[in-house]
C-alpha cells in the first residue's frame, strides 16, 4: 500500500496551491433570453459567473456527468457563480428558457 511522504503531500498542496492563484473567473451575461457567449472554453479550477441584465428571473443548470449543477432562479442584477474542477464538455442550459443553451469547454 502506498504511503504519501511529508514532500510528496508538500509537492501536492504546493501544486494546488499556485493552480488556485492561477484560476481565472470569466463572466458570462444572460441577455434577451441568451447568454451573451455560446462556447467558452476554461481550465480546470476556473469559474463562470453568470449575471442575469434581464428584467426576468433566469435559472442555470447542467446535467452533463462532469459537472451536474442547478443554481436556481435569480432576478436581474445578481450573478452565481460554477466553478469547473473537472476537464469536459459541459452543456448549460436556463430551465425558464429552453431556447437559452450554452456549452462551457473545461481543458485540463
Amino acid at each position: 500500500m502506498y504511503k504519501p511522504t511529508a514532500l510528496t503531500i508538500l509537492l501536492f498542496c504546493g501544486l494546488t496551491f499556485v493552480h488556485t492563484l492561477h484560476a481565472a473567473e470569466i463572466e458570462v451575461v444572460q441577455k434577451d433570453k441568451k447568454f451573451s457567449q455560446t462556447k467558452v472554453a476554461v481550465k480546470v479550477g476556473d469559474t463562470v459567473k453568470f449575471k442575469n441584465d434581464d428584467p426576468f428571473a433566469h435559472n442555470v443548470f447542467s446535467l452533463s456527468p462532469e459537472k451536474t449543477f442547478d443554481l436556481g432562479s435569480y432576478p436581474k442584477g445578481q450573478s452565481k457563480t460554477v466553478t469547473f474542477e473537472k476537464a469536459g464538455k459541459i452543456e448549460i442550459e436556463c430551465a425558464i428558457h429552453p431556447d437559452m443553451k450554452m456549452t462551457v469547454e473545461v481543458k485540463p
